[in-house]
């Protein structure tokens, strides 16, 4: 049987795994938006549990719009980085710090 602290655990360690890749990677924009991603999929996990385990569909319906922004912020980031790509030939976060055009 799975358990409320399985979850939470998971929950956990898909957490840390986001931040360990924001922290390690911070050159490429494309990892980023996906640890960023990881992180967001580690709190829907966390709010599915919660509203599993007291029994109130709040927290289900909160993933649905946490899921809907997500979609649109993934979505934009990605036109964001294709931009960037055309115009300076990388998509490097270190190469990226000027604001010459």
């Amino acid at each position: 049987m799975i358990l409320l602290t399985h979850y939470l655990i998971l929950s956990a360690l898909l957490f840390v795994i986001g931040v360990g890749g924001i922290m390690i990677n911070r050159r490429n924009l494309v990892v980023l938006l996906m640890c960023i991603e990881l992180m967001l999929l580690a709190v829907n996990t966390n709010l599915v549990a919660f509203s599993h385990y007291l029994n109130d569909l709040n927290g289900e319906v909160l993933v649905f719009f946490i899921l809907t922004v997500a979609a649109a912020e993934s979505a934009i980031g990605l036109a964001l980085i294709v931009a960037l790509y055309r115009n300076r030939g990388t998509i490097e976060v270190d190469k990226l710090d000027s604001l010459k055009g």
